[in-house]
């Protein structure tokens, strides 16, 4: 019986990653879609937003029919309603900066996003943070210092659309953790469906709407498919195996985005950037780490996998 459940065990294991892997290999490709077409066919950042995330939105509802809108009752509407805009904001900026910045250096920067949810469970949440912890974030930031050499002639303010995509994300992640406590995971994911969209579409409407022509189109019609897909291949890793697991293989989009950026638009990394990079990885690592061993602490448990 042990042998069939640590097999079971096994298994849940290797697919949870190979779903994380898959999901890394979809937001690679995703944002290189997203590239293109900033950078190349020229459409704004707003208007590619709301279209990848509105047919996002069509390919997702089944999902919502299953749930059903009934489960978005609630008793904190205004928590919900900001968790997401904080959301759509993270996404406006995140888009922007892969309209002007390469993907290898946005996607470096925008791995800050869990030093700004530490920082922000100590303020906002009074979490205890120990040295260690502290010491990670340093590192982090460091890291990021390196990558955006706010020092040097050729530092340009659009490098920091991507920190401010991973602080509005931090931020998001942390309405999210006390939201979990007081909702059902289908409320919270609900919330997020339904009005990502309209408020991305607003703030389209507010920077000049514009509809695609054919190729745009099908472009923006791909880019959300492969959003559902990560989404999809992201939320099946996480209820496959245990979470703790799979991260560590979340953290390999670096290389993925890094590789993806070079094959198509030529972008190698620099050794500012390999280093910035390692030390975000690094300190990332360490903190999940941490956290992995105070969860097992606290629970007395010990998992293999």
């Amino acid at each position: 019986m042990n042998r069939i459940i640590s097999a079971l065990t096994h298994f849940r294991a290797v697919k949870g990653a190979v779903c994380m892997i898959l999901a890394g290999i979809c937001f690679a490709a995703l944002n290189v879609l997203t590239q293109w077409l900033g950078m190349v066919l020229h459409v704004s950042s707003p208007v590619i937003a709301f279209w990848q995330y509105g047919f996002a939105l069509i390919f997702s509802i089944p999902l919502i029919f299953r749930i059903g809108l009934g489960a978005m009752r609630t008793k904190y509407p205004l928590r919900h309603g900001l968790r997401v805009a904080l959301a759509a904001f993270g996404i406006q900026a995140w888009v922007s900066s892969l309209t002007v910045v390469p993907i290898d250096q946005a996607i470096a920067l925008v791995m800050t996003s869990p030093f700004f949810v530490l920082i922000g469970a100590r303020v906002i949440l009074r979490e205890s943070v120990g040295i260690a912890r502290w010491s990670a974030t340093l590192a982090g930031f460091i890291g990021a210092m390196i990558i955006l050499k706010p020092w040097s002639d050729d530092f340009s303010p659009y490098v920091l659309l991507p920190v401010l995509a991973a602080l509005l994300w931090g931020c998001s992640s942390l309405l999210t953790k006390k939201l979990t406590a007081l909702e059902s995971p289908q409320t919270v994911t609900l919330w997020l469906l339904v009005l990502l969209t309209p408020i991305n579409g607003a703030l389209a409407v507010a920077t000049g709407f514009a509809v695609p022509n054919v190729s745009q189109a099908l472009l923006l019609l791909l880019a959300g498919i492969v959003t559902s897909c990560g989404q999809y291949l992201l939320t099946l890793s996480y209820s496959t195996a245990d979470a703790a697991y799979v991260q560590p293989f979340d953290d390999l989009k670096l290389p993925l985005n890094v590789t993806a950026g070079w094959l198509v638009f030529g972008h190698a990394p620099s050794g500012s950037l390999v280093l910035g990079a390692l030390l975000i990885l690094t300190a990332s690592l360490t903190l999940m780490f941490m956290e992995m061993r105070h969860e097992r602490e606290k629970t007395g448990f010990k998992r293999i996998w």
